[in-house]
């Protein structure tokens, strides 16, 4: 019999088929009971979790980005401000060919490149239906441009906001800084609670040092949106707080005078108010504008300002590194007697050299005939190597280690800018570290009077020059004077003051020396002396750039202009009750006396003016 005709076994089907059913029912039983669960557990334990995250799909928070606090000079002038400014934003949603759009604008407001690329990353961080910017800072020119286009351009308009501004431009460059877009790495940084929305960062100076106060706190908005993020109702907002405004100690005018009284050379002017040390100038020269900096320099601008060989991106007050020359003088003779190695009237004689006994290697003096019979007060007045040079061997590098660094050199002053240099004061433990060598006698020698590994900044020799003046008390210099929020006044700074214990003899001996420097028939920068009822304490220094060898003779004008001599003066006035303290630096500008000197006589002059002081 064929196998379509076979008896069946009904009670087998029967069987299975109702273990299908049993099955099926067990089936639907755990399903059911998996979807009664998830019911419970998404009504009752999870209501709260799951009511937020609904909450959240329809209201959102928007960030309200404070208004950037102002800085002032001491005077109240306005050094950063926040000014209108006209951007160029695109609606991404709005535009149909994003590609041809871009093209098009930039053929007609000559749009770079690298400003396209740079809003093509703006623009994929963003939802398509936000406005985001193209161009920031327009000119008159460019909205005269698109505001004859604007009809063909749907999508693109024309935005106002506040933009940083620096009206005093390169003056005040190194000192204020700026602000610019934040960077990658600079938003892994940055508290995100804060910084939602803001676009813009202190890079440099104040503005970078103060960040926290200047940029305020971000407010917020609850806004009530629909399924695609559209705002459909304000529900509640918190204003946010604007940043605080920052009065400086800085003097815009003097630094101003300062700045222009370097003429063409490059180089550095810092002034300290002595009682305080309040920062009164900080000028840098040359400096640049750091306006383009706000709405994005151009690539070819930038690479310019850093492939200059005067390096006009280099803060020289702040971190600038030269050697102190015979602006040195006075702390190692005030050192000489502390230490009673010399006395007052010890004379030596300088016979236009020095030779370390045994030694047949001469260590020149800057006059080559000699100074004859030199006593200590002659030895500053006139700047005498030969007698440092003396003294240096009999003190050694320990104990000079030991003394100068009491005046902050080799050490940070601690002023309220961050990227400030050490200098460097050499010791025996430093050679060794850093070249694995001995300290040599003749080191010490050439470190005596400021040359060889020794290096200071501007910035330390005010600080030096503004200790001696105040007869050994040592103050911190800053820029912030007072930091004013809506919470009130408060000052910018603290106060660490300390004093090196000297023997007031000791001191007044080395200050009358400096006041010959200025005002004796001898003094290596009496032309500054002329014209004023007060008087001034100075020292002149030059430092070498070019190492010139044991017979030769240096001769300027035989010397390409970037390997001559940088000139240096530092200097305190009135003498008898100093109130400022100045340092100059003039790379390559070769004579302390006749190049330095009158820069500081004139920032001296103008401020004692200004203060009624003569």
């Amino acid at each position: 019999m064929s196998d379509n005709y076979a008896i069946k076994d009904h009670s087998v089907e029967n069987r299975l088929f109702l273990n299908r059913i049993v099955a099926a029912f067990i089936a639907i039983i755990l399903l059911t009971s998996g979807l009664i669960v998830r019911l419970i557990y998404l009504q009752i334990v999870g209501h709260e979790h799951y009511s937020s995250l609904a909450k959240d799909n329809s209201i959102k928070i928007v960030p309200l980005v404070p208004t950037r606090g102002m800085i002032f000079d001491r005077h109240g002038k306005v050094l950063a401000e926040n000014t209108p400014s006209y951007s160029l934003e695109l609606i991404p949603e709005q535009i149909s060919n994003m590609d041809d759009t871009l093209l098009r604008l930039q053929k007609v407001l000559d749009i770079p490149d690298e400003k396209i690329e740079q809003y093509q990353k703006l623009r994929n961080r963003q939802k398509r239906f936000v406005s985001t910017p193209l161009l920031l800072g327009m000119t008159d020119e460019e909205l005269a441009k698109f505001a004859v286009v604007r009809p063909y351009f749907p999508g693109v308009d024309i935005h106002t906001q506040l933009v940083r501004h620096y009206p005093y431009s390169d003056l005040a460059a190194h000192v204020i800084g700026y602000v610019s877009r934040i960077n990658e790495a600079e938003v892994k940084e940055l508290p995100l609670a804060e910084y939602r929305g803001s676009t813009h960062i202190g890079k440099l100076g104040v503005e970078s040092s103060y960040e926290n106060e200047l940029h305020g706190k971000t407010g917020y908005a609850e806004i009530e949106t629909n399924v695609q993020a559209r705002l459909l109702n304000t529900l509640k907002e918190v204003s946010p707080e604007p940043g605080a405004n920052l009065y400086l100690t800085l003097d815009i005018d003097l630094q101003k005078m300062a700045y222009d009284a370097l003429g063409t050379f490059n180089g550095a002017v810092v002034a300290i108010d002595i009682k305080t040390g309040g920062v009164l100038v900080f000028a840098s020269r040359p400096g640049f504008d750091p306006n383009p900096f706000v709405v994005g320099i151009a690539n070819d601008a930038y690479q310019a300002l850093q492939s200059s060989e005067n390096q006009p991106l280099y803060n020289r007050a702040l971190r600038g590194l030269y050697p102190p020359g015979s602006t040195i003088k006075p702390f190692l003779a005030l050192a000489g007697l502390e230490y009673e190695a010399i006395s007052p009237k010890q004379t030596i004689l300088c016979p236009g050299y020095y030779q370390i006994p045994g030694v047949s290697h001469q260590y020149r003096d800057w006059k080559k005939g000699g100074h004859g019979s030199v006593s200590l007060n002659r030895a500053i007045t006139e700047s005498c190597d030969v007698y440092f040079y003396r003294l240096a061997a009999a003190l050694g590098i320990d104990h000079m280690h030991s003394f100068l660094q009491n005046f902050g050199f080799g050490e940070k002053s601690g002023i309220d800018l961050v990227g400030e240099k050490s200098g460097l004061m050499p010791s025996r433990e430093w050679k060794l570290a850093r070249k694995n060598q001995a300290w040599y006698p003749g080191e010490t020698l050439i470190t005596g009077i400021g040359q060889g590994y020794y290096q200071v900044t501007p910035l330390q020799l005010a600080r030096a020059t503004a200790t001696l003046a105040n007869k050994g008390k040592v103050v911190t210099p800053f820029l912030v004077d007072k930091i004013v929020s809506a919470h009130g006044a408060r000052p910018g700074h603290e106060l660490h003051d300390y004093t090196i214990p000297l023997k007031p003899d000791n001191v007044k001996t080395v200050i009358e020396g400096m006041i010959n420097v200025v005002h004796s028939a001898h003094g290596t920068a009496k032309g500054i002396n002329t014209n004023i009822s007060y008087q001034i304490a100075g020292k002149t220094g030059t430092a070498q750039v070019l190492g010139i060898k044991q017979n030769a003779k240096y001769n300027e004008n035989d010397i390409d202009f970037k390997f001559r001599d940088h000139a240096l003066f530092i200097s305190f006035a009135p003498a008898d009750d100093p109130k400022i303290a100045v340092a100059v630096i003039v790379e390559n500008g070769g004579h302390g006396g006749s190049v330095a000197a009158p820069i500081a006589g004139q920032v001296i002059k103008q401020f004692l003016q200004e203060n009624n002081e003569n």
